[in-house]
């Protein structure tokens, strides 16, 4: 039987509702370089992110069976376009095109790049705590053990918000490990294997393509 703590407040779900928005800006930013860095109807994804993110926005946590199938809905298309972004871009950076600039390409590099880290953080705080559902946080159902919760006497009543699982994805993408945090479970490790794989080959095609044009 899980122990509900305390709803989401207000302030948490503005700031995850921001950078949301900045993922899709990111997103959008990319689709503008060039076509050939995004996969399919790019516009028809976008509206579809908007739409849902706008969704998330306007109803009320009421409606709970909504609210967390378009939550994992909205995660799962943008982390897709991202990733689908990063593998043409790194197509480009490999194997060279005259349609795209250098300097373009480390734009998009580093739009996925943040891309990337706002989604998983997204991720993060979706499967351990609230979410964008807006549900109240469980001690007893978590995915990430933080350095908080092992000092249970000097944090008697800490509990992980937002800016924690963003901090968390911000660490794992550049030391590709968790600076504060354990995972605990299997979906937990295998989100954040791929956000570091990802990463990984991302920041190395980026100093690979900077060397080669500053070079």
């Amino acid at each position: 039987m899980n122990m509900k703590i305390s709803p989401i407040g207000r302030g948490e779900l503005f700031q995850a509702q921001l950078v949301l928005f900045v993922a899709i800006g990111l997103q959008i930013a990319v689709s503008l370089i060039s076509e050939h860095l995004t996969f399919g109807p790019q516009y028809l994804i976008i509206a579809t992110e908007i739409a849902l993110a706008v969704s998330l926005g306007l109803t009320t946590s009421n409606h709970g069976k909504f609210r967390r199938s378009a939550s994992i809905v909205l995660l799962g298309i943008i982390s897709l376009a991202n990733i689908s972004s990063f593998v043409l871009v790194a197509q480009s950076l490999i194997n060279g095109t005259q349609q795209i600039t250098g300097y373009e390409l480390l734009v998009s590099a580093v739009a996925i790049f943040l891309t990337n880290i706002i989604v998983f953080a997204l991720w993060y705080w979706e499967i351990d705590s609230p979410g964008l559902t807006g549900s109240k946080w469980s001690k007893h159902d978590k995915d990430f053990q933080f350095t908080q919760q092992d000092l249970e006497k000097d944090f008697p009543y800490w509990q992980p918000k937002f800016i924690d699982y963003l901090y968390l994805s911000s660490t794992n993408a550049i030391n590709f490990a968790a600076a504060d945090a354990k995972p605990l479970t299997h979906q937990a490790k295998g989100l954040m294997g791929t956000q570091a794989l990802i990463s990984a080959f991302t920041l190395a095609l980026v100093v690979a393509r900077s060397v080669n044009i500053l070079g």
